[in-house]
């Protein structure tokens, strides 16, 4: 239950300048907490001192010392991997989240999907899953199916210099000189 919670809130353990995991995270009076190196390049070449996140002004600028209490729980979150990857522009989402969509590890050729790790346990599981061809995840899966068979596009054919599947290997580009797609 409490891993529920921790694994949901990556915001938590943010930092708001940067928005990424904080590092070396260090607390400010108002309790706030940022990455050392953000805080540092927030406050150098000014006169007047205040939080990135309340605003909340200083007299003067405030010892940075680092917060190890919770230098050290983000790293053991951080090694339990139970923050959330939430896919942002340019990744890819997974086809089975619903909501705010998850970023996708792997792509199914054989189911035409991506998922995210919990959305692709199946394919690791279940003994006919395991036999799908999965590839890291990728955008436009649609562009690895031949468009004449509706199969996985599996082979180079070297003599027509295009993307084919087995049954275009067999019919129309027989004794062409061919490679695997991986290979090429």
């Amino acid at each position: 239950m409490a891993e529920r919670g921790i694994c949901g809130s990556k915001d938590l353990f943010s930092c708001s300048i940067c928005l990424e995991i904080l590092s070396d995270p260090v607390s400010i009076p108002c309790g706030h907490n940022f990455c050392m190196k953000c805080s540092r390049s927030c406050w150098d070449s000014k006169d007047v001192y205040s939080c990135p996140q309340c605003r909340g002004t200083f007299t003067s600028k405030p010892d940075l010392r680092r917060n190890t209490l919770l230098d050290e729980v983000v790293k053991s979150v951080k090694a339990t991997k139970l923050f959330l990857h939430y896919a942002g522009s340019g990744d890819v989402e997974c086809d089975f989240c619903t909501g705010k969509k998850l970023r996708a590890v792997k792509s199914c050729l054989t189911c035409l999907v991506s998922f995210c790790e919990t959305h692709g346990q199946p394919h690791s599981e279940i003994t006919t899953l395991k036999k799908h061809k999965l590839i890291n995840a990728t955008k436009n899966l649609q562009q690895k199916l031949c468009t004449q068979h509706e199969k996985t596009v599996e082979v180079f054919c070297k003599s027509d210099q295009t993307c084919i599947c087995l049954l275009c290997m067999l019919a129309e580009h027989k004794g062409h000189e061919s490679v695997e797609l991986e290979t090429e």
